[in-house]
């Protein structure tokens, strides 16, 4: 289907997606323009979460989109690359629970905060097995159904706030799978300092991986900076280097909402495909 008010590309959607790890759930894959007349072409790809949040501001929670199709069409001209296949995977009323990384959770010392979050999501952590949806079930489909480059170094990752957190936990749990994660105002305090430090000891040896992140200093985002510092103290201390495999970027009045993330989304788009 044509995506909302003419923008480019192709829009397809696989309705009431069925896992057995997770409730079923819409994912929409964007085809880059030009998809259909290059028979030869190949494209890296990039998983979303948040996914009825990408394409269409009538679904989005604030009423703007990601932008992602325009954003994804300008980086490949900056860059002169063919772009890349988007898979947006909606999020489901548990969000919290999908999203928030399981294993730190487990760690030693870690289970009052582990009582106290599942308590506050009214169940069990479920983000084991949303990226063993993610992974076993929908990365084999997309690879057999579309011109995927399937490898490691062009499958990327990425979201928002706790999006961000769950794009940094698929990377460290399968960096065979995900050469790159981007991590847009990645929502820290949902599990602290010890959830920083439990995802920056995990973080792949460098070399293979591209990481990005970023913060504003408005609404949600103004807490971000101690927690994002943090990390990145992690990723220096793992042998990132910053500019390279490694950006954090700060946007100073940035508020913790789609219209930001859409502003700046070219960004970890350019750093994590357009290399």
């Amino acid at each position: 289907m044509p995506l909302p008010n003419g923008m480019p590309g192709t829009l397809v959607r696989h309705a009431d997606m069925e896992s057995a790890f997770v409730g079923p759930r819409h994912v929409d894959v964007w085809l880059p323009p030009g998809y259909a007349d290059r028979p030869g072409q190949r494209y890296p790809v990039l998983y979303m979460h948040d996914g009825q949040n990408l394409f269409d501001g009538s679904r989005s929670y604030s009423g703007v989109d990601w932008g992602v199709a325009g954003a994804m069409v300008r980086v490949a001209r900056e860059r002169d690359f063919p772009g890349a296949i988007v898979v947006g995977m909606w999020n489901r009323p548990r969000r919290w629970a999908e999203y928030m990384p399981a294993r730190p959770l487990y760690a030693p010392g870690a289970a009052e905060l582990r009582a106290h979050l599942e308590q506050e999501m009214g169940g069990p952590v479920e983000s084991d097995a949303y990226l063993r949806f993610v992974v076993d079930e929908l990365k084999p489909l997309i690879d057999a159904t579309y011109r995927t480059l399937p490898g490691r170094e062009h499958t990327v990752v990425m979201g928002s706030s706790m999006g961000g957190l769950i794009s940094l936990y698929a990377l460290t749990e399968h960096p065979d799978v995900f050469g790159g994660a981007g991590c847009l105002s990645t929502h820290w305090p949902a599990g602290g300092d010890p959830l920083v430090d439990a995802l920056g000891a995990a973080l792949p040896p460098p070399g293979d991986h591209r990481i990005y992140f970023d913060f504003g200093t408005a609404g949600l985002d103004a807490g971000y900076e101690p927690f994002q510092r943090r990390m990145d103290d992690h990723m220096r201390a793992a042998g990132y280097r910053e500019g390279e495999d490694w950006q954090t970027l700060r946007f100073p009045g940035a508020d913790h909402n789609e219209a930001a993330w859409r502003a700046r989304l070219h960004l970890p788009l350019a750093f994590l495909l357009g290399a």
